[in-house]
């Protein structure tokens, strides 16, 4: 049986919530103000203290509020923060799972989407979702998957408020780490925000693609028109952000013509012997395995492979030529496998291949196609 003292508890508590079942508008406010200013920074038992063990019962009143008024803004702000006193709470993570369970993260996600609504309420929503994902990495994923980056990116882009821009990225960053699976949603992201007119997301945005350039690791390709764009930008702030990333601009543009390249010759020879014969009279044989070896870019790799393939299984003389600059344990791992050969080989082999010698003479007679090859081409 319940103590007396505990009886009074419930009591107290049933009482409370039904105060707050009744109370309109301007009464809930009250509740909310009062409920900030005693309970901010508790942890999760002293939130169970303070409400009987029946803490979630008033945090399952407020997210229905909460799904109820969020789109006309009745003491929003309020009804956030007191929200995030319960996410916060250390050893609380049974509130942030209740949180989640009805659909949490989309109601503050469409949050972000509302113009109309205060931009520091919008802020208080940035911070439930930063407590969202800093709680780990499936968390992180569950913003993602419900189309939280481009929400996200959005508002940085669009916000009037420098605060509200930081917690954005910071919201961002903290999605851009320790979360492989959407880290380069994550860093498009940011890229998009470059366009945008808000000199300071330019700047924020900047700032965070610099530090996760590391973690991404080669920067794709749709990075380089947006900061082309922002060179244009007269903001001090803004150009004092490029510097880092704009050394990564040339040569990631050079070893993307190098992938395009290779692959185009490789569908140039296909379609013709003719043409194949005076490409390796012009050394593609060793600009292919020069590009082969470019451990920097994994595409240049992989196109190169395939390409060079062709040569090598059409062209006998080049067999030759390549087993000879490569050795035999090498050339094997390439013809069993072009297509995935660069993953195999270390920078030993990549140094082999990005220095060949490799010049076949101009000898047309000894580089005529096998009949297996050349009966195929057109």
């Amino acid at each position: 049986m319940t103590s007396v003292k505990e009886q009074e508890a419930i009591k107290k508590l049933m009482a409370f919530l039904q105060e707050w079942d009744s109370a309109r508008k301007v009464a809930r406010s009250r509740i909310l103000d009062n409920f900030i200013k005693s309970n901010h920074g508790k942890t999760g038992p002293e939130l169970e203290l303070e409400f009987s063990q029946g803490a979630s019962l008033f945090l399952a009143r407020l997210t229905a509020w909460l799904r109820m008024i969020y789109m006309y803004g009745t003491c929003l702000g309020k009804l956030l923060k007191s929200i995030g006193i319960f996410l916060s709470a250390a050893s609380g993570h049974r509130y942030l799972m209740e949180f989640l369970e009805i659909g949490g993260v989309l109601t503050l996600l469409e949050i972000l989407g509302l113009s109309h609504l205060k931009e520091e309420d919008q802020r208080e929503s940035v911070k439930l979702l930063q407590l969202v994902a800093n709680a780990g990495r499936k968390y992180k994923e569950l913003i993602c998957e419900s189309y939280g980056v481009q929400s996200i990116a959005e508002f940085l882009a669009t916000s009037r408020s420098a605060e509200a821009q930081e917690e954005a990225q910071l919201l961002l960053e903290s999605l851009g780490h320790g979360n492989p699976k959407y880290q380069n949603q994550v860093y498009k992201g940011l890229v998009a925000v470059l366009p945008c007119t808000s000199p300071r997301a330019q700047q924020l945005s900047l700032q965070t693609l610099r530090v996760m350039q590391d973690v991404v690791g080669e920067a794709p390709g749709s990075v380089a028109e947006p900061l082309l764009s922002v060179l244009r930008s007269r903001h001090l702030e803004v150009q004092y952000e490029d510097p880092a990333l704009l050394c990564l601009r040339e040569p990631m543009l050079v070893y993307i013509q190098q992938a395009a390249a290779a692959k185009a010759i490789g569908i140039l020879a296909k379609e013709s012997a003719e043409v194949a014969e005076e490409l390796i009279q012009l050394k593609v044989v060793h600009s292919l395995m020069v590009a082969v070896g470019n451990q920097d870019h994994v595409d240049s790799q992989r196109q190169a492979s395939i390409s060079l393939e062709y040569f090598v299984r059409t062209f006998p003389f080049v067999e030759e030529h390549m087993r000879m600059a490569v050795g035999d344990t090498l050339f094997q791992l390439f013809m069993d496998s072009p297509e995935t050969w660069y993953t195999k080989m270390d920078s030993f082999h990549a140094e082999i291949l990005a220095s060949n010698r490799v010049d076949i003479p101009k000898e047309m007679e000894r580089l005529q196609p096998t009949e297996e090859t050349s009966s195929g081409v057109n």
